[in-house]
């Protein structure tokens, strides 16, 4: 079972001065990471609710450029940063690739691990694409028992403030590819999710209330993160690389189309 948009991997050569950029034109509170020892790579994290904003980058380049995440990492850099790749959340990962396709589609599971500063662990397990891109996901189960997923935990972020005294949420992924109907294809092989026209150069996916839109290769970035707050105010935008994190006022509670449209 699909469980929505579970966070969006962004690449930074230095994730600590990108947080401290997105906390000052967005208000935006990077207040989780540590380290992928075993990966070369160490992110901060930004929570919107239960999902979040992944700021990656690399302490060990020979590592990282030998693991399948790692590589991509060191690539986004190069060019500058910006959005590497996304995952989306499921409640049972084994579910999932049982019914998934037989070939071409996703390999796993695998463990992983974040060490972070305080000495907790956070753990999950993915499958992931056989070749990482900003257009193709992977899917991720979080361990319930290890850090940042207890039931606590959850409920803590639940009503957590950012500094600007609004609470914040993920509200979709906009994706520049050379072909939507192809790239909205493999979605719906590998996700089970029914695509959707946006308009005559863009096809959509909804993953619960949070949109994924793939749009034909246009000038700007080539990604754009849809945040909303339930503070009223002005639109915000901080450019990170290749992609744009945008910020718009919304209540929390708007139904989904209310939610990603309007762009």
């Amino acid at each position: 079972m699909l469980v929505g948009l579970d966070h969006v991997v962004l690449a930074s050569a230095d994730p600590d001065a990108t947080a401290a950029d997105l906390q000052d034109r967005l208000g935006l509170a990077a207040t989780g990471g540590g380290r992928h020892d075993a990966d070369g790579t160490f992110n901060r994290l930004i929570w919107l609710g239960n999902a979040y904003l992944e700021l990656i980058g690399v302490f060990d380049e020979q590592k990282a450029q030998a693991s399948w995440l790692g590589a991509p990492v060191v690539a986004a850099i190069a060019r500058g940063g910006g959005l590497v790749t996304w995952a989306v959340a499921v409640a049972d990962l084994e579910a999932a690739l049982r019914w998934g396709p037989s070939e071409g589609g996703l390999e796993g599971p695998f463990d992983g691990e974040r060490r972070r500063p305080d000495g907790q662990t956070a753990r999950w397990r993915l499958a992931r694409p056989h070749e990482v891109s900003p257009a193709a996901p992977f899917l991720i189960e979080h361990d319930a028992t290890a850090a940042e997923w207890t039931t606590a935990d959850r409920a803590a972020r639940a009503d957590a403030r950012h500094h600007f005294g609004g609470r914040v949420r993920l509200a979709g992924l906009e994706v520049v590819v050379t072909s939507p109907p192809a790239a909205a294809g493999r979605l719906r092989t590998l996700l089970g999710v029914s695509p959707e026209p946006a308009g005559r150069r863009a096809v959509r996916i909804w993953l619960s209330a949070q949109e994924v839109r793939l749009v034909l290769d246009r000038p700007g970035p080539r990604a754009v993160v849809e945040l909303i707050s339930d503070l009223p105010g002005r639109t915000r935008v901080a450019h990170l690389g290749d992609c744009d994190v945008r910020l718009r006022r919304l209540p929390i509670a708007n139904p989904p189309s209310t939610a990603a449209d309007g762009r």
